[in-house]
């Protein structure tokens, strides 16, 4: 039997059950077909060497399995009537596996080791989304408080002409007393002229 690859990108925000469908129905072609499935390589998600339909990141799979050749139109055919799955591509690793058993059991602890890895990444990739909610919350919490400390800023500048026209309003009042005292003065100027005439004259 031939050893063959065949790689496949399906968008990112296709769900671990939505990607779990699409190598159940991989898995079926392959049985139906008489090939042996060795194993699933999950890479996870990745950015794209180039945008497709407007994704620029994909998440990769590999699938390995056994065949003599005819089984590989069948599975590109299952994933190219996938609207979830962005690029696939099939290469022959091997022209010829001597021990099928021995590959069998290498390329199952091969998928244990994998699995382990890709529930790693998943752990990692959990705390990364939680830490970036929590700094984005974060900078909601600066920004509302900024928004806040500018609108009481703004409460106060507009308080302020309020207390100039008060000052102006008690300034006019302080100065009304002396306009009105002005004549009395005067008088006074007019009666000590008077009386100095007088004076003069006697």
């Amino acid at each position: 039997m031939r050893e063959y690859e065949t790689t496949f990108i399906v968008q990112p925000e296709i769900s671990s059950e939505g990607i779990e469908a699409i190598c159940n129905r991989l898995d079926g072609v392959l049985e139906k077909q008489g090939a042996i499935r060795l194993l699933y390589d999950d890479m996870g998600r990745r950015r794209l060497a180039y945008e497709i339909g407007k994704f620029q990141k994909g998440h990769y799979l590999t699938l390995m399995y056994l065949d003599e050749g005819t089984v590989v139109p069948e599975v590109e055919r299952a994933l190219r009537i996938d609207d979830s799955v962005l690029r696939y591509l099939t290469i022959l690793v091997s022209e010829r596996v001597q021990d099928i058993e021995a590959r069998k059991v290498e390329a199952a602890a091969l998928e244990e080791e994998r699995a382990r890895k890709a529930a790693e990444r998943a752990a990692r990739d959990a705390e990364d989304a939680a830490r970036e909610a929590e700094e984005a919350a974060r900078a909601a919490e600066e920004s509302a408080r900024a928004a806040e400390v500018a609108a009481e800023s703004d409460a106060e500048e507009s308080e302020e002409p309020d207390s100039e026209a008060e000052t102006d309003g008690e300034a006019e009042t302080e100065a009304a007393p002396e306009t009105e005292a002005a004549p009395e003065a005067e008088a006074a100027t007019e009666d000590e002229a008077d009386a100095d005439s007088k004076e003069k004259e006697g």
